[in-house]
């Protein structure tokens, strides 16, 4: 993305549809005198002026209050108006085509954030943050994306920064003495320093796996049988009777989609058609349906009767699944047999008993989901992360790995994986970034944020 043409723009911050207030928004060299000739007054900075809005040739649109922030003392860091008027879209609009009329235009997604994220109001990861919080599906990921937008994330950042720059100082003071070997208290010394900043950047990759957990969250298809539970495990997860459930087999024919959220970690949950062979064409089509659904999502829950055993309900999610699908065997109707409720390993999969109907086991199953969305415990100081953040990380973290491979042989190939590690952490804040990059992150924010 180019750097924004600096015409003043304008675009309504409020959600669409009828409210009580609308409110409109101009950022720009130009937004105060736009502003005086709708309003014909001269507003003081920072205090709520009641006015009439007016179009260029004198017709009322609404009665309301004008804020008028100068820059670069505001929140793009330009001059910004705020216009507060009635709610509904007649009137935002109304106002909208004559703030256009006067000299402005319609600013694209995000361009109020990105301006401020260009003038150094805010660095990338906070701009982000902006978003996040806007689009947070729970307390716990909207507190995470506030500690993020207040620098939490970019702090820690910036420390890792400090502590490579410091190892290359370090390190680059002895390539102007190529012919003399480094002493055994220095040797010491980088890999202490090393040592520390790895530490530093796995307690980092914790918190920011967490704060994507709470971010991102996991796609998840219930899968299986008919019969099996499936639509009684999605009402027992959802809270309430989100899909019908009867003794019929073949009752659940299209997918049934809940939007959840475990302890503040947002799951996409599907639930799908029973798969078997169908000679019904309804049920056929739900049947395929149903494998796409599973194809498409992170997880599986392969639903079974305990009653048939764990080995039988392997071999049928290696029968209805394909070979890479990640799924976990849910054996339900414990409260059928003499089994124990809860979670227990079998080779490579973590299987749990449990009961749809009276909820036994339903804590292993949620505890589990968490983990496989990447939430790793309790975090009061999560900030919001994203997966590039999480991408860029791993970069750092085998940069790093990289140079002490080189240690203490060759200085110059360790001083320029350091340069690579820190080259990445730049990518995160926006210090070295691309219009490419940029564009894909504003263009998904709101139109007015």
């Amino acid at each position: 993305m180019k750097a924004p043409n600096r015409q003043t723009i304008a675009a309504v911050a409020t959600a669409p549809g009828v409210g009580a207030v609308a409110i409109v928004r101009l950022s720009g060299g130009e937004s105060l005198a736009i502003a005086k000739r709708l309003t014909g007054i001269e507003p003081a900075p920072r205090r709520a002026e009641l006015c009439e809005f007016r179009t260029a040739d004198g017709r009322q649109i609404d009665r309301g209050l004008l804020l008028y922030f100068p820059g670069p003392n505001s929140y793009t860091g330009e001059d910004v108006v705020e216009l507060h008027a009635h709610g509904g879209p007649v009137v935002s609009d109304w106002l909208l085509d004559a703030l256009t009329g006067f000299g402005a235009r319609a600013a694209e997604p995000g361009e109020f954030t990105l301006r401020a994220f260009l003038n150094d109001k805010l660095d990338l990861m906070q701009a982000e943050a902006v978003a996040d919080l806007v689009d947070s599906r729970s307390r716990r990921a909207a507190r995470a994306a506030l500690r993020s937008l207040r620098g939490r994330f970019s702090d820690e950042v910036a420390a890792l920064q400090s502590g490579l720059t410091q190892l290359r100082v370090l390190i680059e003071a002895w390539l102007d003495f190529p012919d003399e070997e480094l002493d055994p208290a220095t040797q010491n010394e980088l890999a202490a320093r090393r040592a520390a900043i790895r530490a530093d950047l796995e307690a980092l990759v914790a918190e920011a796996t967490r704060g994507a957990a709470l971010r991102d969250g996991l796609s998840v298809a219930i899968g299986g049988p008919p019969n099996a539970g499936k639509s009684s495990l999605l009402n027992r997860l959802a809270g309430y009777d989100a899909a019908i459930v009867t003794d019929i087999p073949g009752t659940t024919r299209d997918a049934l989609r809940e939007r959840l959220s475990l302890d503040g970690v947002p799951i996409d949950i599907v639930d799908t058609a029973g798969l078997r062979a169908a000679a019904d064409p309804v049920e056929q089509e739900g049947v395929r349906r149903a494998k796409r659904e599973l194809g498409r999502a992170d997880h599986t829950l392969w639903i079974a009767d305990i009653r048939d055993g764990l080995e039988a309900a392997l071999a049928a999610a290696a029968d209805g699944l394909e070979p890479d699908q990640a799924f976990t065997p849910i054996l339900n109707k414990v409260d059928l047999t003499d089994e124990a409720p809860g979670g227990f390993e079998h080779g490579p999969h973590r299987a749990i008993r449990l009961s749809a109907l009276t909820g036994a086991g339903i804590g292993s199953l949620v505890g589990h989901l968490k983990a496989l969305a990447g939430w790793s415990g309790e975090a009061a100081g999560a900030f919001s992360a994203r997966r590039r953040h999480l991408d860029a990380l791993d970069r750092v973290r085998e940069a790093l790995e990289r140079s002490g491979e080189h240690l203490p042989g060759s200085l110059e190939l360790a001083a320029e994986e350091l340069r690579a590690a820190q080259t990445a952490l730049s990518e995160l804040t926006g210090e070295i970034t691309s219009d490419d990059l940029l564009g894909e992150i504003f263009s998904s924010f709101c139109i007015g944020k």
